[in-house]
């Protein structure tokens, strides 16, 4: 559908320019010899004026950024929970289909490829090495997902950058039963778990993400409000303190 309006949005420039070509130009008039302009008063203005124009249409050009096509929607999970991010970046299920919470910017990062951001906080939401979901203010790899089409219109979202690494097994997206996210490496996507049926709210344009490295980002929290991080992500001093508890 794009290609067509902008295939067709060429067609009229090229028409426009050959009207243009076809138009009787009109006779100029002869400079007398008498006033002749010198280089300073003439053609340095001209000069000027031209470099002047140029560089505000580069300006124009830099402005007008290519943008993405993407949609603001809820994330039904088959198991009957809407996913949402809490305002400290936690990650669970609700009931509640009314929620800003649950609302997300899902945004094309690549071919069937989107990143999933929190429209209430502005974090992405990210699946780490070891399977855990965390929420991460930067864009990086982690947070890149690969949305299919499944059955019955429901999507599955998988990592783009981990899988298992005997059988190449996906892993995806999830809430179980209680409507706490799961690991990924522990959701199968012929099981409800991983079924997400998105609900549009509207369409809006992004501007690309910028692409950080994966240690840049400083996950926010890891899992839902119900399950603790993972151990790979506690600091050396929690752990300590664990210890002599």
């Amino acid at each position: 559908m794009a290609a067509a309006i902008a295939s067709g949005l060429i067609r009229q420039k090229r028409q426009a320019r050959e009207q243009h070509a076809h138009r009787p130009t009109a006779h100029r008039r002869r400079k007398s010899p008498g006033k002749k302009q010198g280089l300073c008063n003439g053609n340095l203005v001209d000069i000027f004026s031209k470099v002047r124009i140029f560089g505000l249409k580069k300006r124009r050009l830099r402005r007008q950024e290519p943008q993405l096509k993407g949609i603001v929607t809820r994330l039904f999970c088959r198991q009957g929970f809407y996913l949402q991010m809490g305002q400290d970046g936690s990650l669970d299920g609700t009931k509640d289909d009314s929620t800003n919470s649950s609302l997300f910017n899902l945004i094309p990062v690549g071919l069937r490829v989107v990143a999933i951001q929190s429209v209430k906080t502005g974090l992405y939401i990210a699946m780490n090495g070891e399977g855990h979901l965390y929420s991460s203010e930067l864009f990086t790899a982690e947070c890149k997902f690969k949305e299919s089409v499944f059955e019955n219109y429901y999507v599955i979202y998988s990592s783009m950058l981990y899988r298992q690494k005997e059988s190449g097994r996906a892993w995806f997206l999830g809430l179980n039963k209680e409507g706490q996210v799961m690991k990924g490496n522990r959701v199968k996507k012929t099981k409800p778990a991983a079924h997400f049926l998105p609900k549009p709210i509207e369409v809006a344009m992004y501007r690309e993400p910028s692409l950080h490295d994966v240690g840049e980002a400083v996950p926010k929290l890891v899992g839902s409000t119900n399950s603790p991080p993972p151990p790979l992500l506690r600091s050396p001093k929690k752990q300590k303190l664990q210890q002599k508890r």
